[in-house]
């Protein structure tokens, strides 16, 4: 009987130790992470349809991810980033002389993210990477208030990123994206330059012919909850 009590003793204690100290804080995985980007916009439509970021602008927001597992997550995000364009520069005559335009646009969207290898720390057994190139896309709502008049569309993100962690609950990394809307009349901000509403006259189908816009930033994330691993000894 005093054999039986001691096993149950040593077993006990070996199940503390594992809760208690078992896991070290740069092994464990965490479900959630919650933090920042700033960077720079560009946009593409009927005042820029070739080159990358001609005009640049800032953008910022907040961001909040889900890590499903060290391959795959899903990102909410609330961003705010200004675009403009000019004609004046244009090589071939553009119908009804040159516009400008500037505003402000407001997303928010969702997108899942696929690693290429699995994320994490860099120890334990899973053999995760600290630092990991990934893809993603998704969907989002854009908004744009006055001057000219209110412009509201779905929008489609696609894009490239790398992401690092520096330090066990601290993520840094870089995001290149491209959001492809709905609508087409992002680029129109004054009633003196309608040109820029269809100035071909053609007629567009859901994305074809629509304004896009684009983002270059970079994030820093506080990682939430931990996902405590059971005990494998």
């Amino acid at each position: 009987m005093a054999g039986r009590g001691m096993e149950r003793i040593l077993l006990l204690g070996a199940m503390l130790l594992c809760l208690v100290g078992g896991v070290r804080a740069d092994d464990l995985e965490y479900r959630y992470e919650l933090g920042a980007m700033g960077g720079m916009s560009g946009y593409y439509g009927d005042a820029n349809y070739h080159m990358p970021f001609k005009n640049i602008n800032a953008m910022g927001g907040i961001l909040w991810r889900y890590n499903i597992n060290p391959r795959m997550a899903v990102k909410s995000a609330f961003s705010v980033a200004g675009i403009s364009g000019n004609t004046a520069d244009y090589d071939n005559s553009f119908p009804g002389g040159s516009a400008e335009f500037s505003r402000t646009l407001y997303e928010l969207g969702a997108q899942f993210e696929y690693n290429f290898w699995a994320y994490g720390s860099g120890s334990g057994y899973k053999g995760t990477r600290r630092i990991v190139p990934y893809v993603f896309a998704g969907v989002g709502v854009t908004y744009a208030p006055k001057p000219a008049e209110h412009v509201f569309a779905a929008n489609i993100p696609l894009g490239v990123g790398v992401k690092c962690k520096v330090a066990s609950r601290l993520n840094v990394g870089c995001e290149l994206s491209f959001r492809f809307t709905t609508g087409d009349k992002f680029d129109v901000t004054t009633k003196s330059a309608p040109v820029l509403d269809d100035p071909y006259g053609i007629k567009s189908g859901w994305l074809k012919n629509k304004d896009s816009y684009s983002f270059l930033s970079i994030f820093l994330t506080y990682d939430l909850s931990p996902k405590y691993r059971k005990c494998n000894n």
